[in-house]
């Protein structure tokens, strides 16, 4: 079977329907497109275990705050396709933000999934106001539209993958959400679609973001747990064209903050270089 893509939502869900009456099984890849290695790792693992592969190429609105980069944002359908159908999928979803939010003047007209606050008033959350609401909200829809029996995720949104599991539990949506690994480039820096934004000189200075990543792990691989200790290894390790939003160490299965890594933990951060922001994260074993 070859890729297709399709842009409307019925006719979508019309082709789901026959796939569905066959037996087949589905899973989604959701994307906001220009496609790199990580999201083909997504698309490689939902090819291996569903019949069907369908990614969705939509540059979302609601989930980009006042000031951010949505106008910029790249659209790179084309060579999104040529990834896309390299890795096994099926289908492309690339809808326009018409057909997902028909006559949609403002957010606040629109039916909003909301994710409990305690879980984003930190890391990413804190500084964008609304944006996992947008999310939430899309992912319903998507979850909707597609009706997958898998919906994949990676794990350098690590923030995002929590809390579209708990939304999944919490909705009792009939979805297994497989969690997949964040891939970096070889010299560490995590793959982003951002990453096209820096020059070559800040591109050097990103690299510093996984260097105290490590460091940090390295030292609690050492056996210091306090993570005051661990947080000030992390901020020696970055470079001074790096401003700093956040770093923090959250328990793995709760996302609560932690004062010292004494289960599984997730040391997450999020930085600016220049105007383009990032974020990265690793996880911390006992």
């Amino acid at each position: 079977m070859s890729l297709v893509v399709i842009n409307e939502i019925e006719k979508l869900r019309n082709v789901i329907k026959d796939y569905k009456k066959q037996g087949k099984s589905i899973a989604l890849v959701p994307t906001m497109g220009c496609l790199h290695e990580g999201h083909k790792s997504l698309m490689i693992k939902a090819h291996s275990i569903a019949d069907i592969t369908v990614a969705s190429v939509f540059v979302n609105p609601i989930q980009f705050c006042p000031g951010e980069d949505y106008d910029r944002y790249p659209r790179t359908l084309d060579s999104d396709k040529i990834v896309a159908e390299s890795a096994g999928v099926d289908i492309i979803f690339a809808p326009s933000v018409n057909e997902m939010y028909p006559n949609l003047q403002k957010f606040s007209d629109l039916t909003m999934v909301a994710p409990p606050y305690e879980l984003t008033d930190i890391m990413c959350g804190k500084s964008r106001v609304g944006h996992f609401d947008g999310v939430e909200t899309v992912v319903t829809k998507l979850f909707n539209i597609v009706q997958p029996d898998y919906a994949c995720f990676g794990m350098k949104d690590i923030q995002q993958l929590f809390l579209i599991k708990k939304m999944v539990k919490d909705l009792n949506f009939p979805i297994e959400i497989i969690p997949c690994p964040l891939v970096r480039e070889e010299s560490g820096l995590a793959l982003s679609s951002r990453n096209k934004y820096l020059s070559e000189e800040q591109k050097k200075a990103a690299l510093s973001l996984s260097k105290a990543l490590f460091a940090i792990r390295d030292l609690s691989n050492a056996g210091i747990k306090e993570t005051k200790k661990l947080f000030d290894t992390g901020l020696t390790n970055l470079d001074k064209n790096v401003e700093l939003e956040y770093l923090e160490f959250v328990d793995f299965d709760t996302f609560k903050q932690v004062n010292e890594v004494s289960q599984k933990t997730i040391c997450a951060l999020a930085a600016r270089v220049g105007n383009v922001r990032l974020i990265d994260n690793i996880v911390l074993e006992v």
